[in-house]
């Protein structure tokens, strides 16, 4: 419900449409950074559990808001300017592929998400974000990249249609 409502502030606001842009940008990347960060913390904790290392919620849930403020400015930054480049790309794709446009948001987070995490294997020979060294971890990464596509697309102004 609240992201309904914020669509239609972003969609209906009399606002520049570089402002929109940026602000429908801040969104998706923030919801990506979130669902990246969230799917990170619950699979370093899901391989604990697999060592018998007992988590109480309490504590899952501590350790998932931790990460989230401990990656916010490196993972969260890397995020912001890979997802920058790919709905930049997606934008300009998206007017050549009429009513696939959705998809090509989605496509460009999964493919900006997937880009980063592989980026960082040879630079430091270790992939740096945990949660993300086995394929359901690298595979949830991926999702929040796309669902961030997704989201930056649905925040568009809608063109007004005859009926509507």
């Amino acid at each position: 419900m609240q992201l309904f409502v914020l669509h239609k502030i972003i969609a209906e606001a009399m606002m520049p449409d570089w402002m929109r842009f940026v602000l429908r940008y801040l969104v998706a990347t923030l919801l990506c950074f979130t669902l990246a960060s969230i799917a990170h913390s619950q699979m370093v904790l899901w391989g604990l559990q697999q060592q018998a290392i007992v988590i109480p919620p309490f504590e899952r849930l501590q350790m998932t808001l931790s990460d989230w403020w401990g990656l916010l400015p490196t993972y969260g930054s890397v995020i912001a300017v890979g997802l920058l480049i790919a709905l930049l790309v997606a934008t300009w794709l998206s007017r050549k592929t009429g009513p696939w446009g959705g998809l090509v948001f989605g496509l460009a987070g999964a493919v900006a998400l997937l880009s980063i995490l592989l980026a960082m294997q040879p630079i430091m020979d270790i992939t740096l974000i945990a949660g993300a060294r086995s394929h359901m971890g690298l595979l949830l990464q991926v999702s929040a990249g796309f669902i961030g596509g997704l989201v930056f697309y649905w925040l568009r102004k809608k063109p007004k249609r005859h009926f509507d």
